[in-house]
């Protein structure tokens, strides 16, 4: 039981090639591409407002020098969006409830937030790692804590994002065996438990989309403070 519970997570191969590299290509494949018309079709127009609204909330906060970021970031957000919510509809692999791809995109991330805060500001960069009016006793316990503080943020960020995505999965598919196994049993806990199952599912695409949401808003205030 508890390991077909968790074989849903595991990369699927066809004929011994992961599949995890066409899931990985199919969010690109789904956009549409710019056209000669001059008026675009609902789901480009849709999907071009909810760029262009993204792209106005996520720079507010951001000085001049972090929009050159936009189109990254932007680009990120509807990647995991597709992956987070592709990996809801039946016999689908999720990517994103794998912590080594998770970290695979936070690291370098982070890693290029710092490093632009090393190189353009070095010393309001490291001015971080110390608070103002810190007594002197505790200088060098707050800077190893700030240290530790500052490293863990991409850990953060990629087990945020597996962490929920998984959990949502694991209950998705419990309610799913026990709606399988009620009728015969309990034939109206079966339909009260369907209809658990489809608010479920609802909850759930909110969550893929918040954590996407959440993963770029993250690595955005990270490049505010260096930038």
């Amino acid at each position: 039981m508890i390991l077909s519970l968790f074989d849903q997570f595991a990369s699927p191969t066809l004929f011994g090639v992961p599949l995890i590299t066409p899931a990985l290509i199919l969010p690109w494949i789904l956009i549409p591409s710019l056209t000669q018309r001059w008026l675009n079709s609902r789901l480009p127009s849709l999907q071009n407002w909810f760029m262009q609204r993204f792209t106005q909330q996520l720079l507010l906060p951001l000085n001049p020098a972090g929009h050159k970021w936009a189109i990254l970031l932007t680009s990120l957000m509807v990647f995991l969006i597709t992956l987070n919510t592709l990996g809801l509809l039946p016999y689908t692999f999720t990517p994103t409830t794998q912590l080594s791809m998770n970290l695979g995109l936070a690291i370098p991330l982070w890693l290029a937030t710092v490093i632009i805060g090393l190189r353009t500001q070095p010393s309001h960069a490291l001015a971080h790692l110390l608070p103002e009016g810190t007594p002197t006793l505790l200088i060098p316990v707050l800077i190893i804590i700030e240290t530790i503080s500052l490293l863990i943020r991409p850990l953060a960020l990629a087990v945020r994002l597996t962490a929920n995505l998984t959990a949502g999965h694991l209950l998705i598919q419990l309610v799913a065996t026990a709606i399988l196994a009620l009728p015969s049993l309990f034939p109206t806990v079966a339909i009260l438990t369907t209809f658990l199952l489809l608010l479920l599912m609802l909850l759930e695409i909110a969550v893929a989309m918040i954590q996407a949401y959440v993963f770029v808003l993250l690595l955005s205030l990270y490049l505010q403070e260096n930038v």
